[in-house]
């Protein structure tokens, strides 16, 4: 028997690189359930549910979920079709690491939800002790961040305009990218780079007109 260390379930809970998406999505109704209480939306419900927690004192979310909602309205016919919900959730404890995600898709159970985590409210992202290469560092620069050192940690930080791009652009537009991507060609654990590359492609292809109807709504 495996040790409980070694269960898949305990490598799923590993949250991913300074690239603030996961490296893996979760997939399975068993692992959903786990993951949160979401329910399957009712017939007739109109989609997608839209959910916001109240963050905490230590962090923000630079985006409200309606400006996502807009954001999913202004991407390709049927790219949307069957998102469920929109959540702006409150980061657990268990993600309170540096290295946590900052966003990730979840399917199963009758559910279909991009999920966004906020912010530090003092607008940095710590990424470690050591410099960061410049190739991890390329996502967060592309929207504006600087990046520096305070007392021997290395941060990333953006104007808050530049952070709802990144936000709306890159973050929540890559996750629906694995969303499309899922029930488009229906991804495997074979091909997770294959996955990653193609959310990121798609970020980049749709990001900017995601963020041009968000900013003139």
């Amino acid at each position: 028997m495996k040790n409980r260390s070694a269960t898949p379930w305990k490598k799923s809970r590993t949250y991913g690189d300074i690239h603030g998406g996961r490296m893996r999505r979760r997939m399975t109704d068993n692992i959903f359930a786990r993951a949160h209480s979401l329910q399957r939306p009712v017939p007739g419900q109109a989609l997608p549910i839209l959910i916001q927690d109240n963050p905490s004192r230590e962090f923000v979310f630079p985006v409200s979920v309606e400006e996502c909602a807009a954001a999913l309205r202004a991407l390709p016919a049927g790219h949307a079709e069957g998102v469920t919900h929109i959540w702006l959730r409150r980061r657990p404890a268990r993600m309170s690491h540096s290295a946590a995600a900052l966003a990730e898709f979840i399917c199963g159970s009758g559910v279909r939800v991009v999920i966004l985590y906020p912010w530090r409210a003092d607008g940095r992202l710590y990424v470690g002790r050591s410099k960061p290469p410049a190739q991890s560092m390329a996502s967060y620069q592309r929207f504006g961040a600087q990046v520096s050192c305070d007392r021997g940690r290395w941060y990333v930080s953006f104007t808050p305009a530049d952070l709802k791009r990144f936000y709306i652009e890159h973050l929540f537009c890559h996750e629906v990218g694995h969303h499309v991507d899922w029930y488009g060609r229906r991804w495997s654990r074979a091909s997770v780079r294959q996955a990653e590359e193609f959310a990121d492609q798609y970020a980049v292809q749709w990001g900017p007109d995601a963020m041009a109807l968000v900013s003139r709504d």
